[in-house]
């Protein structure tokens, strides 16, 4: 727990009020390859930020910590609203014509009607420890290039700039937890290597099941808007490489990078808006 800001405080969910009546079919960017790679994390984060809930919770009787258990009621309760709010998207795009059960039954039982059932508990934690970091750095990455951001509708704008801000504030419970009952080196590093390739596995999958559905959109055009989301935010390289080059590193901590200050300058600008 010494690596938290001394000005951490409590972890606590916050109450919402996210309007996403009419959201345009194509919120980011007004192009449908970016909005779709969006879309696809909406899809896959209700049950996976459950799953960190299971993961963690699972342990809870271990942490004799005031301080770090208190932050874990603070994480349940953040990633269950995160997880009820990208489920109201689901409406949206069934409204919009998307078929998104097919893609959802197919997740939950490959990722956890099967890996979670068959996988120890440990391994379990230390994946959660592995995503959350990948979501930090997402979240991180969202908050400080405002560009991007700009480009989104305003509407979702709002959801995605609350959850990323207490993503970050979040970013290293599990991972105490982590340290706390489980501290080795070779278990974090199992856990990222399948974090990675199911993260990336299932948001590519969501993405191009969506993009299928994209009448009228061609190969050539869905590949031309590729390569310029590409080029304005590089995942692979912000996200996947940054995360494994961080993570590898044996004496690593969520806290060693204190972005905690884009997270209060995003709940200020929140609190500022619904004023």
């Amino acid at each position: 727990m010494q690596h938290a800001p001394a000005d951490l405080g409590p972890i606590k969910p916050r109450t919402m009020d996210f309007d996403l009546e009419d959201m345009p079919r194509y919120w980011m960017a007004g192009l449908p390859v970016s909005t779709a790679i969006g879309n696809a994390l909406h899809l896959i984060f209700p049950m996976g930020e459950r799953f960190f809930v299971r993961a963690v919770r699972h342990y809870m009787g271990e942490i004799d910590d005031p301080e770090l258990r208190e932050q874990i009621r603070g994480f349940f309760g953040q990633e269950g609203r995160h997880a009820h709010e990208h489920e109201r998207v689901f409406e949206t795009l069934r409204q919009q014509g998307y078929d998104i059960d097919t893609f959802l039954r197919i997740y939950k039982k490959v990722a956890f009607d099967t890996i979670e059932r068959i996988s120890p508990p440990a391994l379990r934690l230390s994946v959660t420890a592995a995503l959350e970091h990948y979501t930090a750095i997402m979240a991180e990455g969202a908050l400080a290039h405002q560009g991007t951001l700009e480009m989104v509708h305003p509407k979702m704008q709002r959801l995605l700039r609350w959850h990323a801000a207490e993503e970050i504030e979040h970013k290293a419970v599990a991972f105490d937890v982590l340290k706390s009952v489980r501290p080795s080196y070779a278990l974090r590093m199992a856990g990222m290597a399948l974090a990675t390739v199911l993260l990336g596995a299932f948001w590519v999958a969501g993405a191009t099941m969506l993009l299928r559905q994209e009448k009228g959109l061609g190969l050539r055009e869905a590949a031309r808007q590729l390569r310029a989301t590409q080029q304005r935010e590089p995942i692979v390289r912000r996200v996947f490489l940054r995360g494994l080059r961080e993570y590898l590193r044996p004496s690593f901590h969520p806290w060693d990078n204190n972005n905690l200050e884009l997270a209060r300058r995003s709940f200020q600008q929140l609190a500022e808006e619904a004023a």
